[in-house]
């Protein structure tokens, strides 16, 4: 997970992508639909999903320590990376100096997503109708759908043919069913409360201090679903309208930081915390804003054996995982659009996919592999 942590360019997708190749291709420590399972509870939460969906490998593969090592080595990375850029920024003003990075990067990360969405869509889709499913999904997020109605649009398709399924064959839920059933539903209006006490924690605080940058954080990593350009949402709120402690221009600084930086995204805390208030803020901003997803995993995980238990509660599931799916393939179009513009794109592109097809190379020897051929290709002049 350390490893990864250094390596996973792209955003939630790639980081998804680059963790299924290790632990279900490579190490084969999951089968490819438990994999998908742990993918659609991590969808159900808040949270930073493929730092939660580490959290949940860490924790079959250790219990709670594993859950423990595996969400701290992923993040860390970002966060002393994150920091570094922060330290500099606020010495120098510029962000400049890492976009060239992801020139080469990009290309790989596109085909390393490209055969996770082709692995996953072969343990998810085992019907014409969930075919059609994923495909609607991919259209409906193209045409500007939120993330969060076409997970719900795939755990009721699912749902639905799981009714309609035991219809023609009635038997009964079982406690074990009602638990699962209970738990699809229950959980995430359960944690989406916790916010609220939160932002009241938060607001409780008077006048600047590490309670209240904590606090912020805390509250933003307790009900935060979706892309970065939510969390550009909540921290302009916060941060620059509520309290005035940044610029318009330090916030984009800030998200673009953590967008081209490896590991996940709300790294982009870091940045923030310590141009507030230095390294300390940097660290009560890095744990505030993840402390929410250990727990979450930590609650949720126990629940994935009921929810299969149960053939409702399962359904939901498989609609989510379904949804997650093509949520996972609009996203690589989408990446894929910004990352291919060029010949020499191209080629990494193509070169990487058939490395990845023939030979199984790690994606971390891919991505160092694509971050030299960009450099060299710039410093030819080919880009």
């Amino acid at each position: 997970m350390l490893r990864l942590g250094v390596t996973a360019f792209g955003g939630p997708a790639a980081h998804i992508a680059m963790l299924r190749q290790e632990v279900v291709d490579r190490r084969r420590w999951l089968e490819q639909q438990h994999f998908l399972d742990l993918l659609g509870i991590t969808n159900l939460i808040p949270g930073p999903n493929s730092t939660e969906l580490v959290m949940h490998v860490g924790h079959d593969r250790a219990g709670r320590r594993g859950l423990v090592v595996a969400g701290v080595c992923f993040i860390a990375p970002a966060a002393v990376i994150t920091l570094a850029f922060a330290v500099a920024y606020d010495r120098y003003g510029t962000t400049t100096g890492g976009e060239w990075l992801l020139y080469g990067v990009k290309p790989v990360i596109i085909a390393v997503v490209a055969q996770a969405v082709l692995g996953l869509g072969r343990a998810a889709v085992n019907s014409p109708w969930q075919a059609a499913l994923c495909v609607v999904v991919i259209a409906l997020y193209l045409a500007g759908t939120s993330e969060i109605l076409l997970l719900v649009f795939g755990a009721v398709v699912g749902g639905t043919a799981a009714l309609a399924r035991r219809a023609k064959a009635p038997r009964a839920t079982g406690p074990a069913g009602l638990v699962g059933v209970g738990a699809v539903l229950m959980v995430p209006r359960l944690l989406l409360g916790l916010p609220a006490v939160m932002g009241v924690a938060a607001d409780a605080t008077v006048g600047y201090g590490a309670a209240r940058l904590f606090f912020t954080f805390l509250k933003i990593g307790s009900v935060l679903y979706g892309s970065g350009y939510v969390l550009l949402a909540f921290l302009r709120n916060d941060f620059v309208e509520r309290y005035g402690w940044l610029s318009e221009r330090q916030l984009l600084d800030a998200v673009a930081v953590g967008q081209f930086t490896p590991g996940p995204v709300f790294s982009t805390a870091t940045f923030v915390g310590y141009l507030v208030a230095g390294v300390p803020g940097a660290v009560l901003a890095t744990v505030g804003i993840f402390l929410p997803a250990f727990l979450f995993v930590a609650v949720t995980h126990p629940l994935l054996p009921r929810l299969r238990r149960s053939p409702v509660a399962a359904a939901l599931l498989d609609g989510v995982n379904l949804a997650a799916v093509g949520l996972m393939a609009a996203v690589g179009w989408e990446l894929g659009r910004t990352a291919v513009v060029d010949v020499p794109t191209v080629f990494l592109a193509v070169g990487a996919a058939a490395l990845l097809i023939r030979s199984g190379l790690n994606s971390a020897w891919l991505v160092l592999g694509g971050s030299v051929a960009g450099v060299a290709i710039q410093a030819v002049g080919l880009a």
